[in-house]
């Protein structure tokens, strides 16, 4: 198998598990007719997040394994906010930090697949390095915003605005995605700025509704 076929294999994977949690917590939501978000969306988010750092690697994209390296860290904090990442059992939360890292110290060795040497000399244009990274910049306010504000809340929550920056990050990094000609990438967001939009339709209506409530006492 050639690395490219194996490095789309991975990243459609993981793109499947990133979609999976993403109807997973958006049919929730429309049973109950406000935005929820289950325990296993951090779940499947963090296996995803794992696949795409090996895809990053693979595909010598610095833009997509930054980015997937400080997105694994936020949800594993959301597990452990939501009292769930004991519960994953010791195994699991060792083999959860180890691979990341032995994935990464492969990296710096270098192999015949990938190696840093080969993506600090990436043939990407500079523009479209610049505008990836300011969507994945973009893309992961959104968490560090979810973060702080559930660091607040005691709890994990996805309040309007993590949707609103997710919305505005997906259509930058689609732009990149096109532009880089990456299947991958390109079939994750189009479908996430669907359910994004929703997300947005349904906390505005929520909100509207608490509004009303309180107006008419």
């Amino acid at each position: 198998m050639s690395t490219h076929t194996l490095a789309l294999a991975i990243g459609l994977a993981s793109q499947l598990l990133f979609s999976s949690r993403i109807v997973l917590q958006w049919v929730q939501s429309e049973r109950a007719r406000r935005v929820l978000v289950p325990t296993l969306f951090w779940q499947i988010s963090l296996l995803s997040s794992f696949l795409m750092i090996i895809y990053g690697m693979l595909r010598h994209d610095p833009v997509i394994l930054g980015a997937q390296l400080l997105s694994y860290g936020i949800y594993i904090r959301n597990l452990q906010l939501l009292g769930e990442w004991r519960k994953l059992g010791p195994g699991f939360r060792l083999a959860a930090y180890g691979f990341p890292l032995a994935m990464l110290a492969w990296f710096g060795v270098g192999s015949a697949q990938f190696s840093l040497q080969t993506m600090l000399r990436t043939g990407i244009p500079g523009g479209w390095l610049l505008l990836g990274a300011v969507g994945q910049a973009v893309f992961l306010l959104r968490f560090v915003y979810q973060w702080l504000y559930s660091e607040r809340q005691g709890t994990s929550v996805l309040p309007l605005g993590f949707w609103a920056v997710s919305l505005a990050g997906s259509v930058l990094i689609l732009t990149y995605a096109v532009l880089r000609l990456d299947a991958v990438l390109i079939v994750g967001n189009v479908f996430g700025t669907i359910v994004y939009t929703r997300n947005l339709l349904l906390l505005r209506r929520e909100q509207q509704q608490v509004v009303g409530q309180t107006s008419g006492k």
